[in-house]
């Protein structure tokens, strides 16, 4: 008789006291109604909460011991926390999902069912949402640029839900990333996958987290791991200035050699070239910027998070 397998979730927490239990118990109902025949491991990660989250995460491991817990000392972040926890899974495959109910509970059992078919990894896309319809639509204007300029074809409309094998776990515990964008490494390292498709619900309780700096800081990731062309771009448009600059100059030269008397442009055109020129490099001193922060922190290669407790794990 064929061993039972185990399914591990992992949720990650930030300040989530509206939802913390509510989602813990849906998942668990889904997996034991729709999927009896697989053991089940609930991982909650919280990225330092102020609120009552941590509390009812206790709760919650000590009301059910297959549910285990990570509290880290500090937010380490949207990326780094919940690859932490993938990593910690002893599941023969994880689901990552989002705490606040935008990920739907439903798709689960789906996963599971593409999983058992030979996918070594299933994920969700969103095709509608039910967000903002502007930041929706400056999501997929983002997705689709990233995916013409990286050489790594990218997935559009998704996040990080979905189910993931455990020897793509294993994988991804070897690279060692410091700054892991998981949506990037599915798309370039990950084996075939089956995409299902979804509408994203609104949050179930609580207000979001992201802003736009936590978008701008994704897009970045993005933006310096899979793709070259802003240094590409910044190179190209310098060597073009320069030569639309020296053609400019010698015109400027013979118009003065030939017309000493009458040619005179005055101050505003050199102005106007100082100021625009000062700007171009200022831009893409910032985006070589972004290129060197990245290397920096790969170099430094510091740990994923910091822990300050564990809940439910074995000892050993």
């Amino acid at each position: 008789m064929a061993a039972t397998k185990t399914v591990s979730v992992v949720l990650p927490c930030y300040n989530e006291e509206g939802n913390a239990r509510q989602i813990y118990e849906a998942v668990r109902d889904e997996l034991k109604s729709k999927c009896p025949a697989y053991n089940y491991e609930i991982l909650f990660i919280d990225n330092k909460s102020s609120d009552r989250t941590r509390e009812i995460i206790t709760e919650i491991c000590k009301e059910d011991k297959n549910v285990k817990a990570i509290f880290n000392v500090k937010n380490f972040g949207q990326f780094n926390s919940p690859y932490h926890a993938m990593l910690q899974t002893t599941g023969d495959c994880t689901i990552t999902m989002c705490s606040d109910f935008q990920d739907p509970v439903e798709l689960l059992p789906k996963f599971i069912a593409a999983w058992e078919e030979g996918y070594k990894i299933v994920i969700g896309r969103k095709t509608r949402s039910k967000e903002s319809p502007f930041v929706y639509w400056l999501r997929g204007r983002y997705y689709k640029l990233i995916r013409k300029m990286s050489t790594t074809e990218q997935i559009e409309q998704f996040t990080g839900f979905g189910l993931y094998d455990k020897s793509f776990i294993n994988t991804l515990r070897d690279l060692h990333d410091p700054t892991p964008f998981i949506r990037g490494i599915v798309a370039e390292l990950g084996p075939e996958r089956k995409e299902i498709e979804y509408e994203q619900p609104k949050r179930r309780a609580g207000k979001t987290h992201n802003n736009w700096y936590t978008l701008y800081d994704a897009a970045m990731l993005s933006f310096t791991s899979y793709t070259k062309a802003g240094l590409r771009i910044a190179t190209v448009f310098g060597f073009l200035t320069a030569f639309i600059s020296f053609i400019i100059g010698l015109g400027y030269l013979i118009g003065k050699l030939l017309f000493w008397d009458k040619f005179t442009a005055g101050y505003a055109p050199t102005m106007i070239a100082f100021f625009f020129m000062g700007g171009v490099q200022l831009a893409f001193l910032g985006f070589m910027g972004e290129y060197v922060m990245a290397i920096n922190t790969r170099v430094m290669n510091r740990p994923l998070v910091i822990e300050e407790k564990r809940i439910n794990f074995d000892e050993k």
